[in-house]
Formats: structure tokens, C-alpha cells, sequence
């Protein structure tokens, strides 16, 4: 594995990240701002892609054109279901999709599968001995409305869902570059209502914590990787 990109979505979450990096050269580019940084012998660039799936997507896309890495990583947050999943959890993504597309001229469930991504994790050397959950995650841009969690539930066993994961997921997969996505549970929704919605600081401060997770696993991933 030569070059490596690494996809950060949410302010806060780009916040952490150049807290653990407080030396970097941070740089400019068309969608964020980003830096190079070497990571087990491993060149890698850290880029804050934005958040919601038009950025998610777009940015997604200028990081393969421009920086041609080997494998592309998304590491962020996201919303749990309240008896399903427990804060701080880190999920390795295996599937993505999302729910929030409505057709209504057409078929809505084939639209969902068209941009629904299985992602390839035969490369991955085993993760049986790290903290980590694999499974499904749903997207949508907008977080998580508490009603629409049963729905989630029946329809796809969902237990957690963010913003870009699905749209950076289905990019990967048009441009066959491999692609490791690891997203922390920061805060949980239930049916009467989200721990975090109307409290922003509690969202920036599980962030700070999740990326600091996620990094720790991501640099034990990385020395498995060839």
C-alpha cells in the first residue's frame, strides 16, 4: 500500500483531527484544506472533504483525480439507535446506502439499491481483535428524525447513520479504488428525540474523543496493511 487519502467530513471532526496533528502544514485546496503526513512508512494525506453528500461526493471524487492514492479512508462520527448500538462504538462499515431518496414516479427501493455500495473488505487483514463492529450504515443528509427510526430498523436492521458514508461509498466503487470506512458512534437518537440535538457542545466534545479512537485504530490497521 503506497499512498494513502483519508476522507474527514464535519467541522469538528477536522477540528480533532489537527488537534492530534498540531505540526502539520495545513494547505489549501478547491474543497478544504489538508496536509501530508507519513504514517508507519505509509505517505498519507489527511483532507477535509465537507460534510453532506454533494460535498462528501464531489470532494470524494477531486481526492482520486488529484491525489491517486492507493486506498481511500473515511474516518468521522455518527448517530446511533438508542437500545441497538452504544456511544463510542466504532463501526466498520461494510455496506452503505441511502435512505433518504424518495421517487415518486418510479420505484424509490431500486433507486436506494442503485446507490447502495457493498464495500470489498477481502484486503482487510482481521479486525477480530480490535474494537470494532462491522455492518451496515445508512446515510442522509440531515441527521437522524427520531420517527424515521423504526422504519430504518424494519426495513434495512439499521443501528446507526451519518451524512456521507453512502455517497463516498458509491464514488469509491465507480473508480474501483479500495475503499475502509470506520465511523464512531458520538451521540445516540431514540423515537423521543437525540442526546445531542440542541446541545452542539456535547457533539464537539464526543468528537474529539471518537477521532482520537478512531486514529489509534486506523494506525493499528495501517501496520497490518502491506
Amino acid at each position: 500500500m503506497n499512498k494513502i487519502a483519508i476522507l474527514i467530513s464535519a467541522n469538528s471532526e477536522w477540528r480533532a483531527i489537527k488537534l492530534l496533528y498540531p505540526d502539520a502544514n495545513i494547505q489549501n485546496s478547491l474543497y478544504g484544506e489538508f496536509f501530508n503526513t507519513i504514517l508507519d512508512q505509509h505517505p498519507v494525506t489527511f483532507f477535509f472533504a465537507g460534510w453532506g453528500k454533494i460535498s462528501a461526493a464531489a470532494s470524494a471524487q477531486f481526492v482520486i483525480d488529484h491525489f491517486r492514492p492507493d486506498l481511500l479512508v473515511n474516518l468521522g462520527t455518527c448517530g446511533g439507535f438508542e437500545g441497538r448500538v452504544e456511544t463510542g462504538t466504532i463501526i466498520l462499515v461494510e455496506r452503505a446506502l441511502s435512505y433518504d431518496i424518495y421517487e415518486q414516479m418510479g420505484d424509490t427501493a431500486a433507486a436506494i439499491d442503485f446507490y447502495a455500495t457493498d464495500l470489498d473488505l477481502s484486503w482487510l487483514p482481521s479486525v477480530d481483535d480490535l474494537p470494532v463492529r462491522r455492518g451496515l450504515l445508512v446515510s442522509g443528509d440531515r441527521d437522524i428524525f427520531p420517527e424515521d427510526i423504526p422504519m430504518l430498523i424494519e426495513k434495512y436492521d439499521a443501528f446507526a447513520a451519518d451524512w456521507e458514508t453512502a455517497s463516498i461509498s458509491w464514488v469509491a466503487q465507480k473508480n474501483g479504488i479500495r475503499l475502509l470506512v470506520l465511523r464512531g458512534v458520538s451521540d445516540l437518537v431514540s423515537i423521543e428525540g437525540g442526546e445531542a440535538y440542541g446541545d452542539i457542545e456535547l457533539f464537539h466534545q464526543r468528537s474529539k474523543k471518537i477521532m482520537a479512537s478512531l486514529s489509534e485504530i486506523f494506525e493499528k490497521l495501517l501496520q497490518r496493511i502491506a
